[in-house]
């Protein structure tokens, strides 16, 4: 586990080094994270039902039910905490989106894959049919502190290429579709495989280009990012287990919302003109911090 978090910590690191020295940066992180979210990442969605061993169907419905119930559980959590973090009423909305959304597309599959296993990413991918959903719904409002914007949702979300990607994997799981030919397989295989390098150097480069004084955050960023990675995961982790949910079930789900915060919230806070700065040091924050509590996750998990 410490080994698996360390290549990952090592991969951002290169591409931090990479943003400094001008390797990274700029329009050809912006192409390369579309290159990710639009074709490798569903690439590796695709390829994980293409293992030679498909995933478990039987775990297609409590996935979406438990991802379901978890994210109600966040939306709660996003609505009545941020006040007591900061009084500062225009960092709530972005706090809230930083309680309930970790960055599954980015850190999520990888994470998963690497210490479940290739397959495993199909599972992330049926948890993420529902983060998608809520993100451009509640976290929306969240962000622009109102319900009644027309722009609050776009249908085109569900069938961006991911969203494609995880209803079609879960149809050659739910169908048993095991005769895949090499000629698709492999090629498939091969593109998703670029998804985990290349996130991982986007997030690097990313972190580039903040300031000292962002990189090192303050009272309520520290406070977020506490119940972000650890109070909220371990909460929910036991609750789903009294629930009765499957234990592996309830792991996945705890693993891919200890996520550190996601990327869509500095994008949000840019499409709605709002200030990007505390988005922008929790998301920071909680990615560095999360090379250690992700690994203490899953030894509470074990």
């Amino acid at each position: 586990m410490i080994v698996v978090m360390l290549t990952l910590f090592a991969l951002v690191m290169v591409g931090y080094v990479a943003g400094k020295f001008g390797y990274l940066g700029g329009d050809f992180d912006r192409q390369l994270s579309r290159l990710v979210i639009n074709i490798t990442c569903p690439a590796l969605i695709l390829s994980s039902a293409m293992t030679g061993e498909l995933p478990d169907s039987r775990y297609i419905i409590p996935l979406l039910l438990i991802s379901t119930v978890t994210y109600i559980l966040l939306a709660g959590a996003a609505f009545l905490l941020p006040k007591y973090i900061t009084r500062n009423k225009e960092d709530q909305g972005p706090i809230g989106f930083a309680l309930m959304f970790g960055n599954v597309g980015f850190m999520g599959y990888p994470v998963v894959a690497s210490i479940f296993g290739h397959q495993a990413v199909f599972y992330a991918a049926v948890l993420n049919v529902v983060n998608t959903f809520a993100v451009f719904t509640i976290g929306t409002i969240l962000m622009t502190g109102s319900n009644t914007n027309k722009e609050r949702f776009q249908k085109k979300v569900l069938y961006s290429t991911p969203m494609l990607a995880a209803y079609l994997t879960m149809v050659i799981v739910a169908l048993r579709i095991d005769n895949i030919p090499a000629a698709i397989s492999q090629p498939l295989t091969m593109l998703g495989n670029v998804t985990v390098p290349a996130a991982l150097l986007i997030i690097g480069s990313s972190m580039s280009n903040l300031s000292l004084r962002k990189m090192l955050g303050n009272g309520p960023v520290y406070v977020t990012t506490i119940l972000r990675l650890a109070i909220l995961p371990v909460g929910v982790h036991f609750l789903m287990g009294l629930l009765g949910f499957p234990t592996f079930v309830v792991n996945i789900n705890t693993l891919v919302i200890a996520m550190p915060v996601a990327t869509y919230g500095t994008i949000l806070c840019l499409k709605y003109n709002k200030d990007t700065t505390m988005i922008t040091e929790v998301t920071f924050i909680t990615t560095l911090a999360s090379m250690i509590t992700i690994p203490l996750l899953v030894m509470l998990m074990g």
